[in-house]
């Protein structure tokens, strides 16, 4: 059997790379929760495309529908021009995800093909709506890396490729996320004593933006109470609340948006990831209706919608949020996930869980160690990363869809890893 020779990638793909320097092989093959590669060795899947694979790969229904519209001479690629496809989407999602949820005063704007379009358009939109500038966001937040939503993200490395850029970083207010200071510790009251005091130099916001779980930020998940605070304080303020669930939804926290169980209701809200249900990019930005005063093409862009994104995505919507089952599943998996999660905190000193849902992760405490299990997992047939401002956490974002039995190896794979990790840690620390 031929093997790619993996030099060309060293020759001529960027240093810009990532994912490859941590999974060092040829993939060529993927179903379900698990990928295999040229050798023949096949990883189960507990990264799922960062999220963007909340189905698995290759979904038999989503590839059948898309293999039959791509076979018929279905439109490939038609800017935003009508489609029968585009069409059957939207209903579907009017019908499946917004009426259920009280949400009919939302209009659906296709952005960009990735999140940090979506983002992206949200900031021009509330700046536009508000006659303001300014943008609260929130500590070990994450939301892009196109220039306006990297001036929203916290993390300094990331803040780092834009080098010294001040003219693209500025126009945001960074404040603490819930727990930011400790247990105990109210944020929203320091948020609020800022934004009354006129001298605090923090100009009235045009939007607050928030993850209701930071997915690259660590696993940092947001209390209904938080969240609800924060709803207060954008309307004490007469500002717009934007919610970045671009990696935390469709499904991936236990339902569908994630911050459903709070009773908010944002005023935009960022998807993304795992809205193709097959990992297509497509992402959208929800508006609500008095706030859509965009003047035709006044946001433009070439890849504003995706039609095969479309016809995969109507099938996500019709397979499994046509009514509570699939919820109840994420549930239980949710619960078997935790258990074992817990089993590895249990053998790492000072370690902890965090997180909730499917989108769950260990706090090792440090990167070292963090690397170094997930790494170890690697070797052993499981694909998992970490996260984190000094990517501390592994974290785990498993296919919604995984089989219990593979999602029971998985865990006993990272448990195995994070013994051996941890035992040599501990002789080379002595």
């Amino acid at each position: 059997m031929s093997t790619t020779d993996k030099s060309v990638f060293e020759r001529r793909e960027s240093e810009a790379r990532s994912y490859c320097r941590s999974f060092d092989t040829v993939f060529t093959k993927a179903v379900g929760s698990e990928m295999t590669d040229e050798a023949g060795t096949t990883y189960i899947d507990f990264l799922a495309g960062c999220s963007s694979l909340n189905y698995g790969h290759n979904d038999p229904d989503m590839k059948q529908a898309l293999v039959s519209h791509i076979a018929d001479d279905g439109i490939a690629h038609g800017l935003d021009m009508y489609s029968v496809e585009k069409a059957a989407w939207l209903e579907a999602y009017e019908n499946i995800i917004l009426k259920p949820r009280g949400m009919d005063d939302y209009k659906i704007m296709m952005t960009g093909p990735t999140g940090t379009n979506a983002v992206e358009a949200a900031m021009k939109l509330a700046r536009k709506v508000t006659g303001r500038r300014n943008i609260i966001t929130f500590t070990n937040g994450f939301h892009g890396m196109t220039m306006g939503a990297l001036s929203l993200t916290g993390n300094a490395s990331k803040r780092a490729g834009a080098g010294n850029n001040c003219a693209g970083l500025c126009g945001v207010t960074h404040m603490p996320y819930d727990g930011a200071f400790g247990e105990g510790v109210e944020t929203l009251k320091q948020i609020e004593m800022m934004l009354d005091n006129s001298s605090s130099g923090v100009d009235a916001p045009a939007a607050f933006i928030f993850e209701p779980v930071q997915g690259e930020g660590g696993l940092n998940a947001a209390s209904n109470e938080w969240m609800q605070g924060v709803a207060r304080l954008a309307k004490k303020y007469g500002a717009m609340l934007i919610i970045d669930d671009i990696q935390s939804g469709c499904g991936r926290t236990g339902t569908y948006f994630s911050f459903e169980e709070a009773g908010i209701e944002p005023d935009m809200i960022t998807q993304a990831k795992s809205l193709s249900g097959f990992g297509l990019p497509f992402a959208c930005l929800l508006i609500k209706k008095d706030h859509d005063i965009w003047k035709p093409a006044e946001h433009n862009g070439t890849f504003r919608g995706n039609t095969h994104a479309f016809v995969t995505g109507r099938v996500t919507l019709e397979k499994f949020w046509k009514d509570d089952a699939f919820q109840q599943e994420i549930h239980e998996k949710a619960m078997m996930l935790t258990s074992g999660l817990q089993a590895v905190a249990d053998i790492v000193p000072n370690s902890r869980l965090k997180g909730r849902g499917m989108m769950q992760g260990i706090d090792v405490g440090g990167g070292e160690l963090a690397d170094d299990i997930c790494a170890r997992a690697f070797e052993k047939g499981l694909i998992i990363e970490t996260s984190g401002a000094d990517d501390e956490v592994v974290k785990v974002l498993v296919a919604l869809t995984v089989p219990t039995e593979t999602l029971r190896k998985g865990l006993d794979i990272l448990l195995e890893a994070a013994r051996e990790a941890t035992a040599s840690h501990k002789i080379a620390a002595e």
